[in-house]
């Protein structure tokens, strides 16, 4: 969809120096619109409320665009008076006409253009916080909030339907991947939340997202081969198959997702009752990304020391996850202090993949073998488990190397991990024993956006919008749209240029944690 998809005024049209209108102009315009608009509705005693609804949306938006140009133009006359030389070393020439895509539609205003050699720039512009991309920070917010949730195609379609008009689905992109550049910045300067409780606990887990192939990426950059079928949607599909010629067939176990790892934090903090017990989650928030996962445990750090929670503090610290080899290692490196737990229930599945090893599938044996190890869990006895699972292996035929060598994985797993695993004190403590907090996020952050049918991402672009996820997840989106907007303004004033907030590449994965 074109991003000029709305009608508007003669007025802002015309982009000669004589058309830039006054404050009395803009004002006489305002007040003849809405003089008409009223005499229109007096006018509508024949329509329905659907019809009389549907006709006046747009007059109303139409109306907030010289409203909007009226705040400009009161402004750039106000500039005029306030600053009636240029800076030393600039020229002033103008005023200069643009379009700005605001909330209401395409807005056409003029303002003073200062030059010197070298480069010049729009000073109403840096003073109102404008960039030079032409949009404003509500549309964008607005925009790049929705493509958070849906994708980018749907954001175009749902803002027309409410504006009646929208940045085109290229443009959007372009606004989540400016964003994107800043929520590093953000996550490192942001508050840490208040009302904290006396024990945080910190959950990390994993997703994989389908990502493009480079022959799929090779493909979708390359050439295009004119289309001998301009008007037949399924005569283009067919010529495409016989370009590509028939597909390969998959082998049982080969994957198409071609997945990459994203890693997500979710953490929160438990406040001590009267009664003794823990009372949760307080102020939960989540982070993810697509860098390393040392990079996801070192920010979990950052927050914890930001929280109070930091090391010499003497508070309680506990860290659940499933087990993974390598979390476990940047736990023990950054995380000397905390107590760290292994998800019961990914335990649980270890136990039934040991019991199908021993007992039929679905049988009565199985069931009660898995219930006696399960009790003996979370009773605080997992190396009573190791050692059935050793006496189990002692007595398997020989001849039985598939069945020997998944037990044995099931029996090291559980092995590696008994100091973990003593459930029974976590229970009496009031503690963590599983991670359903980072697996509700991981389905909700990640899946939900990024791993529907048909998707292929890259991963550093889909960063950004992950990142941008976590932000509108954990309630911190005007926040963090105003931090941005302050930044840039302040950064264009010291530079004495117009800054840009639209990006067509992506940034380079955090490397916060890894050096």
């Amino acid at each position: 969809m074109a991003e000029e998809c709305l009608s508007v005024s003669p007025m802002e049209v015309k982009g000669d120096i004589a058309a830039a209108p006054t404050v009395e102009e803009v004002k006489a315009s305002i007040i003849r619109e809405v003089e008409s608009l009223v005499a229109w509705v007096l006018t509508c005693q024949s329509l329905t409320f659907f019809a009389f609804e549907t006709q006046l949306v747009p007059q109303v938006l139409a109306l907030g665009r010289l409203f909007v140009q009226l705040f400009l133009c009161m402004r750039e006359e106000q500039f005029r008076v306030t600053h009636p030389r240029p800076q030393p070393g600039y020229k002033q020439i103008g005023p200069n006409d643009r379009l700005l895509g605001t909330f209401f539609g395409k807005v056409r205003y003029w303002r003073t253009y200062f030059y010197r050699k070298g480069g010049g720039y729009y000073p109403l512009d840096v003073e109102l916080g404008l960039t030079s991309d032409g949009f404003s920070m509500l549309l964008r917010s607005y925009a790049t909030r929705m493509a958070t949730k849906i994708s980018y195609a749907q954001t175009v379609l749902v803002l027309s339907l409410f504006l009646g008009w929208s940045p085109a689905q290229e443009t959007v992109e372009c606004m989540v991947l400016g964003l994107g550049q800043h929520t590093a910045a953000w996550f490192e300067s942001a508050p840490a939340p208040e009302g904290d409780g006396e024990v945080l606990v910190i959950q990390i887990d994993s997703k994989a997202t389908p990502t493009a192939t480079e022959e799929e990426l090779e493909k979708r950059r390359g050439p295009r081969r004119p289309n001998p079928h301009p008007g037949s949607q399924r005569h283009r599909g067919r010529a495409a198959r016989q370009r590509r010629g028939s597909k390969k067939r998959r082998e049982k176990g080969d994957k198409a997702k071609n997945g990459k790892m994203a890693t997500i934090v979710t953490m929160y903090t438990l406040r001590r009752s009267a009664d003794g017990t823990l009372e949760g989650p307080i102020n939960k928030k989540v982070y993810a990304s697509y860098a390393p996962k040392r990079h996801a445990v070192a920010i979990a750090r950052r927050e914890a020391n930001k929280r109070g929670f930091g090391p010499g503090s003497g508070k309680l610290i506990q860290i659940v996850t499933d087990g993974d080899n390598d979390l476990q290692c940047y736990i023990e490196e950054l995380f000397p202090e905390a107590i760290h737990t292994i998800d019961v229930y990914h335990v649980t599945e270890y136990l039934w993949e040991a019991g199908q090893c021993l007992y039929r599938e679905g049988s009565v044996e199985l069931v009660e073998w898995v219930e006696t190890q399960k009790e003996a869990l979370y009773d605080g006895r997992a190396a009573e488990i190791v050692a059935e699972i050793d006496k189990r292996l002692a007595q398997l035929d020989p001849g039985q190397q598939s069945v020997r060598k998944r037990l044995q994985k099931a029996r090291n797993y559980i092995d590696k991990r008994v100091d973990k695993m003593n459930y029974k004190k976590l229970r009496e403590q009031d503690l963590e024993i599983s991670s359903g907090a980072v697996e509700g996020a991981v389905n909700y952050v990640i899946a939900k956006r990024f791993d529907s049918g048909g998707m292929r991402w890259i991963k550093e672009r889909a960063e950004h919008l992950l990142q941008l996820r976590c932000i509108e997840v954990n309630n911190d989106w005007d926040a963090f749209i105003e931090f941005v907007h302050d930044r840039t303004r302040e950064q264009a004033q010291q530079e004495h240029r117009n800054l840009s907030l639209r990006r067509t590449e992506p940034a380079p994965l955090p490397t916060y944690g890894l050096t």
